[in-house]
């Protein structure tokens, strides 16, 4: 029997460049190599595609960019040829794709655009569409989304570059309205790069344009202090959840320039809540999967406010992948190990695409 013929697309243009790497490392090392032919795509951080023939660990280590037999490469939008085409010598050769991994965060990664592309190119791939990506994504449009099926939230308000040349009045208007400390964030970030925490006007004012520098949208939120929960949601048609997480530690921010160290975060698994509040968590972080239109994987994370008050933070359909990353041990803790899962999404977004308009 044929091997299936299954690429991984890692690396990318964004911040969580390195994330990228080693989660892909980690997929490739499990991906069962009795039933899969796997095919290696690089995007360096400005923007190449390359076809990458070596060992896994160059990617783990970053080395990859260097290896000789690189040769330039091309996801094919179209369905014909249902490919990568592979550039070497000045020659242009097709290798077939039947399904594609794709192990992006952040910017032209994880926002729909390469979920975009491979939907032209009619070739199955694990994880959301483009839509439900770009709209998780863009933390404007998940809060519009959730507070139409009355997911709760934080509080929020949305900053424009319409906005720029009244911007003061607009702190103001937003000072008013959510107070202080407020978050300020941009609204399309896969990581924590731009977001700061504003205590006055002066700070809210700096904020805002270290938010616009990273994107031009900005996002406050009202600040709440509370515990983050975390739950890992996996499937398609009958998504389910993971048992609740916790990540404890405090007062350390992410560096996504860390990823081949532990983030900080010492995770709790199971979190220490009522067996009723748990079953809520895991119900909404279903409910929130399903109403943004995920598919495949994401994990979805809460806050749980001192008064007992769930809101949802955030949803990342391109979680990180690595082995202390949070989707894979809750996933671990569910019972599914890496290499069992890593089979599932690749399976399923081969049934799945069978069902696609």
């Amino acid at each position: 029997m044929a091997k299936i013929k299954a690429a991984v697309i890692f690396g990318g243009t964004a911040q969580e460049h390195e994330l990228s790497l080693a989660s892909a490392a980690e997929v490739i090392r499990n991906i069962p190599a009795d039933k899969y032919d796997v095919t290696c795509i690089g995007i360096t951080k400005k923007g190449r595609w390359l076809f990458f023939p070596g060992d896994v660990e160059e990617i783990a280590d970053g080395s990859w960019e260097m290896n000789p037999d690189n040769a330039s490469a091309i996801l094919s939008p179209d369905p014909l040829h249902r490919g990568i085409i592979v550039l070497e010598d000045g020659d242009a050769t097709v290798r077939r794709i039947d399904v594609v991994f794709p192990v992006l965060q952040g910017k032209r990664g994880a926002d729909g655009t390469i979920q975009a592309l491979l939907d032209m190119s009619g070739i199955p791939y694990v994880g959301s569409g483009h839509l439900a990506a770009a709209s998780c994504m863009d933390k404007s449009h998940t809060h519009m989304m959730l507070d139409d099926y009355g997911i709760p939230t934080a509080d929020w308000k949305l900053i424009t570059q319409r906005d720029i040349n009244c911007i003061d009045k607009r702190c103001e208007e937003i000072a008013a309205s959510l107070g202080f400390p407020v978050v300020i964030k941009p609204a399309n970030s896969g990581c924590s790069a731009g977001t700061t925490l504003a205590r006055d006007m002066d700070e809210l004012n700096a904020a805002v344009k270290v938010a616009f520098s990273n994107d031009n949208k900005v996002l406050a939120e009202r600040y709440v202090k509370a515990r983050r929960i975390e739950v890992a949601v996996f499937g398609y048609d009958s998504p389910f959840a993971s048992n609740v997480g916790e990540i404890t530690s405090v007062g350390r921010n992410y560096d996504p320039t860390e990823v081949r160290k532990s983030s900080g975060d010492d995770f709790a698994i199971p979190a220490d809540l009522p067996a009723e509040l748990a079953a809520q968590i895991r119900d909404t972080a279903v409910r929130t999967f399903k109403a943004l239109g995920c598919k495949g994987l994401a994990r979805v994370d809460f806050l749980l406010d001192e008064s007992g008050s769930l809101l949802l933070n955030k949803v990342v359909t391109s979680p990180g992948l690595r082995q202390n990353s949070v989707f894979p041990r809750l996933m671990k803790e569910f019972g599914i190990d890496m290499p069992e899962l890593v089979d599932m999404l690749l399976e399923q977004a081969l049934e799945n695409s069978e069902r696609a308009y």
